[in-house]
C-alpha cells in the first residue's frame, strides 16, 4: 500500500511529501477502515483531478498565486491559480513558477468577461494546463471547445440546475455548484439548497460542491450527496504558504462567521453585485458613498449612468489594497463565512490532514455506533 494519500495514487518521482497532514492518516501496510470509505466517497473526483483527494483550492486573485496553489497541489489536492485581471504574459510566467514549485497537478481559472479571454485560453494550451475552470459567467460553446481543442478539461460555475444543464450541453468536463457562503462574488442561494437541486440530477460529470465548507464532516456531508469533491478558498488564506499581507491573515482569524457580509445595495435603480467581504470601514464609507451619488442623481446634478460608474468603481483596487499592502481597514477582505473556523495560521498540508481526520473520524464513529 503506498504511503501517498489516496490508495489509487502515488507520488511521481521528486513529488514534496508533507510532513505532516494526509499522509499520516493512512496506516503501512493497510489504512483504517474510514479513511478506505473516504477514498471509495472522492474516488471519481480524486481521478477527474488526478490527485490524492478531491479537495480544490478556491482561485482567489492575488492570494492563489504559485505559492498557495503548488504548496495545494503538493499536500494532496489540487491548487488553483487565480489568473484574475493578468494579461497573457504574466499569467503564462505564473503557470512556469508554479511548475517549477511542484510536479503535482494543478488548475488555472478565467475570468469568462476577460477581454483577452481566448489569448489566455492558448496560453493555458501552450503550457500543457490539464485543468481550465471558468468563473465570472457561463463560458459559450466556443470557449469549451478552443479549451478542449488544447487537451484541457473544462470546469464552469452552475448557479442553478437550468444552468448546470446548458452547461453540459456547452461540453464542460466538471461543475462547480458554490453557495452564497462563498466569499467574494456570489449568487443568492445557499450551498445546501445548490447541493439538493443540482447533486441528484446532474451525474454525467463530476460535482464539485463550494462554499462555506471549513470542515471535514461538512466534506463528507456532500460527497455522500453525491459530490465528487470540494472546492475551499477561506480556510487556505491562513496557510503558512499563502503570501497574503500578515494583517489581512490576521483579520480573517479574528472574525466570526457574522462578521463576513454580502454588500448591500441601498436603491434597486443602482444595483450592486453582491460581494461577501468582512466589514471594515471601506464597507460602511460604501454606503455612504452609494447614498451622496444617488442623492445627487435626484436633484440632477450628474446622470444615472455616471452615478452607477462611480459605484462600479468604488472597490477598484480594493482587493489589492488589502491582500497586498495589509491596508484591512479601506481595502476589499472578501471571505466566506467558514472565517469564523480560521483560527490560526497552518501550514497547508496541516490543513489538509485536518479536514481529512475530521471526514474519516466522523465515518469511523458511525460505523461504531
Amino acid at each position: 500500500m503506498p504511503s501517498w494519500p489516496c490508495a489509487r495514487c502515488t507520488p511521481p518521482t521528486g513529488s514534496t511529501r508533507p510532513d505532516r497532514g494526509p499522509t499520516e492518516l493512512r496506516g503501512e501496510p493497510g489504512m483504517s477502515d474510514g479513511a478506505a470509505r473516504l477514498d471509495r466517497l472522492w474516488q471519481r473526483g480524486c481521478a477527474f483531478l488526478g490527485t490524492p483527494t478531491a479537495i480544490m483550492g478556491g482561485a482567489m486573485t492575488w492570494v492563489s498565486e504559485r505559492h498557495l496553489v503548488s504548496a495545494i497541489s503538493n499536500a494532496g489536492g489540487f491548487g488553483v491559480l487565480a489568473c484574475g485581471s493578468m494579461d497573457p504574459e504574466r499569467l503564462a510566467a505564473e503557470i512556469v513558477a508554479t511548475r517549477a514549485l511542484t510536479d503535482r497537478p494543478f488548475g488555472v481559472n478565467l475570468i469568462n468577461m476577460h477581454p483577452d479571454l481566448d489569448a489566455l485560453v492558448d496560453v493555458c494550451g501552450r503550457h500543457a494546463v490539464g485543468h481550465v475552470v471558468v468563473a465570472g459567467g457561463m463560458p459559450s460553446g466556443a470557449t469549451v471547445k478552443r479549451i478542449k481543442d488544447h487537451g484541457a478539461k473544462v470546469m464552469a460555475f452552475a448557479p442553478a440546475l437550468v444552468a448546470a444543464k446548458r452547461l453540459l450541453r456547452n461540453g464542460v468536463d466538471a461543475l462547480v455548484i458554490e453557495g452564497a457562503e462563498a466569499g467574494g462574488h456570489i449568487g443568492p442561494v445557499t450551498t445546501s439548497v445548490l447541493a439538493q437541486e443540482i447533486l441528484p440530477e446532474i451525474t454525467e460529470v463530476p460535482v464539485f460542491v463550494a462554499g462555506g465548507i471549513g470542515r471535514g464532516e461538512a466534506i463528507l456531508s456532500f460527497l455522500e450527496l453525491g459530490a465528487a469533491g470540494v472546492q475551499i478558498g477561506t480556510r487556505f488564506v491562513c496557510a503558512t504558504e499563502c503570501v497574503a499581507h500578515p494583517r489581512f491573515k490576521q483579520a480573517f482569524i479574528r472574525a466570526a462567521a457574522r462578521d463576513a457580509q454580502p454588500s448591500v445595495q441601498i436603491d434597486p435603480r443602482f444595483p450592486v453585485i453582491p460581494v461577501r467581504a468582512l466589514t471594515n470601514e471601506g464597507t460602511k464609507r460604501f454606503l455612504e458613498a452609494q447614498r451622496v451619488l444617488i442623492n445627487k442623481v435626484d436633484l440632477g446634478e450628474m446622470t444615472r449612468e455616471e452615478a452607477q460608474l462611480e459605484i462600479e468603481h468604488y472597490w477598484a483596487g480594493a482587493l489589492r489594497r488589502a491582500v497586498v499592502d495589509g491596508d484591512v481597514e479601506n481595502g476589499s477582505l472578501m471571505a466566506g463565512q467558514s472565517v469564523g473556523l480560521v483560527t490560526r495560521e497552518q501550514p497547508v498540508a496541516e490543513i489538509i490532514g485536518e479536514l481529512m481526520a475530521q471526514a474519516v473520524t466522523a465515518l469511523e464513529r458511525r460505523g461504531a455506533a
